[in-house]
């Protein structure tokens, strides 16, 4: 039986998922010598949430950061990407103060994710695993693509005027949405990129790098900072990569001449990792929860803000409902409900009550599913008690 299945059918409640998930989060730090561990994770499939890498991660990160001692850590990194300037800061602050830095990577790490992991002493993945393309994206008219792909194409707009002597007329509405003011931020964001990961991998990854593995000869700093510019141009490369969200496996990395560890080669490491990430899935599928910041011994989330809820604000005695939805993590059916927080208040058409018990069955699939943590959420946020029946 697989992790997966293993973890569903112990039917574990909320707090006891959250005691196993701690449990595995302790067994990888020992199983790694005892390191200082940080998980900085997304809830990926809830893609209408805040999931990006942004400014309001640079505060739970350092909170958590600041309940750890040792000059080793590791970071369990999950994220779609984000801004690398946030990445940058982010990661000043952890070097900082930890002279050892391990970045592992159970699932994916896109984008400014893959910059981050750039500036570790170590990555660790496994063939699953995945970095992606580090080309900026900008955006222009509502739309968001490829930096580097802007520029490529005009570049041979460019080129073919060059050569005939003539413009295309089909370009002109084209480059007349184009100042050059966009062609200049589409290339700073572009080197900006590039810049953090030439700076950190000869900083970092390669510091420990003296000789080469095929000649014997000594490693020197303009050998570093060659492969470094090299990766950086490949991460960046949107001629090859095509996507933004192109995964970028193990393999690929090996291939650029980047050194990773296959954390799947230590079967207990191996085990500890899947579980503690098979946990944190299971955690985000039934809960609001769509990002973490967790050591062993503390935990920061954030949640999706619940309808009728103001999410700014401390809320008032006037909120009386609350709507929120949960997905079953068995058959993936969305289920509405509705939560009261005054007496006497009518069910709307197509939600189920709060359940009393804390658990309700999946009308799909029949799978029950433990509302525990759900409660919290809700009212935590609205800081106010779960009322039950309704009028």
């Amino acid at each position: 039986m697989g992790i997966y299945a293993d973890y569903l059918n112990q039917n574990f409640d909320g707090n006891q998922l959250i005691q196993e998930r701690k449990r595995q989060l302790k067994r990888i730090s020992e199983l790694r010598g005892d390191r200082a561990i940080l998980v900085f994770a997304s809830a990926l499939t809830k893609a209408r949430a805040p999931i990006a890498i942004d400014y309001d991660d640079i505060v739970p990160v350092n909170d958590q950061l600041s309940n750890l001692s040792g000059d080793k850590i590791d970071i369990i990194l999950e994220t779609p990407g984000g801004y690398a300037e946030i990445a940058e800061q982010i990661i000043e602050y952890i070097r900082g103060k930890f002279n050892d830095v391990a970045f592992i990577i159970p699932g994916v790490a896109m984008s400014a994710g893959t910059i981050m992991a750039m500036a570790g002493d170590d990555i660790l993945m496994s063939p699953l695993s995945s970095l992606g393309p580090i080309d900026a994206q900008i955006s222009q008219q509502g739309k968001r693509f490829s930096a580097d792909a802007f520029l490529e194409g005009l570049n041979k707009i460019k080129e073919e005027v060059t050569n005939t002597g003539v413009l295309n007329k089909a370009y002109i509405p084209i480059l007349q949405n184009v100042s050059p003011g966009e062609i200049q931020s589409a290339q700073n964001a572009l080197e900006f990129s590039k810049t953090l990961v030439t700076g950190w991998l000869p900083k970092y990854k390669f510091r420990n790098w003296h000789t080469h593995s095929t000649s014997g000869k000594s490693v020197t700093d303009v050998d570093k900072k060659k492969l470094a510019g090299e990766i950086a141009k490949q991460l960046c490369n949107h001629s090859v990569w095509k996507t933004h969200g192109r995964s970028i496996t193990m393999k690929h990395l090996r291939g650029m001449k980047l050194k990773i560890t296959d954390y799947t080669e230590n079967k207990d490491l191996s085990d500890a990792i899947q579980r503690y990430f098979t946990l944190l899935k299971i955690f985000f599928d039934s809960t609001n929860i769509f990002k973490i910041y967790e050591t062993i011994g503390s935990q920061i989330y954030r949640n999706i803000p619940i309808q009728g809820v103001p999410q700014q604000e401390i809320p008032s005695q006037d909120i009386n409902q609350a709507e929120v939805g949960i997905q079953c993590s068995q058959c993936k059916n969305e289920i509405k409900l509705q939560a009261n927080f005054k007496e006497n208040i009518p069910l709307k058409p197509g939600l189920i009550s709060m359940p009393r018990e804390d658990k309700i069955e999946c009308p799909n699939c029949k799978k029950e599913i433990d509302l525990v943590n759900l409660k919290k959420t809700i009212e935590g946020q609205v800081r106010r008690r779960i009322v039950y029946g309704h009028g």
